[in-house]
């Protein structure tokens, strides 16, 4: 089943560069003193204090290093079927991210070269099948 929606488009996206098959990518910012963090947002850089037009924002990649991971047994919404595996991914963009680890994929562990990918899920709020941004080990 192919779907456009994304669960979660305010944090992701296709990216600019490709087809809606092509990787993911995460949306960013980067500061003008050249700290990049992840989601966008305007409050004001983490490392210098700019804040309004100083902060743009940008694409991160996907790519990254496995830090930790961690199963994820019972989960407080009913409707979040467990066990999930969480990851800790450091970007090769440099900010770090939590997300989930792909219901497909192997077993992980750090150190391990991960990328991200869409994958068709069930939304909790309509029932509808979307698009979620999901991490899995690097081929």
């Amino acid at each position: 089943m192919s779907t456009d929606k994304l669960l979660k488009s305010n944090i992701y996206s296709f990216g600019s560069g490709g087809p809606r098959g092509s990787a993911p990518v995460l949306l960013g910012g980067q500061c003008r003193c050249g700290y990049v963090f992840f989601p966008m947002q305007a409050y004001g850089c983490e490392q210098c204090g700019n804040h309004g037009d100083a902060l743009t924002p940008c694409e991160l990649s996907t790519g990254g290093t496995l830090l930790a991971e961690a199963v994820v047994h019972l989960h407080a919404d009913k409707n979040r079927p467990a066990p999930f595996t969480i990851v800790k991914v450091a970007l090769d963009d440099g900010p770090v991210v939590r997300s989930v680890l792909a219901e497909d994929s192997a077993a992980v562990s750090p150190g391990q070269r991960m990328t991200a990918r869409l994958v068709p899920v069930r939304s909790g709020e309509s029932g509808e099948t979307v698009l979620d941004l999901r991490f899995t080990a690097a081929i």
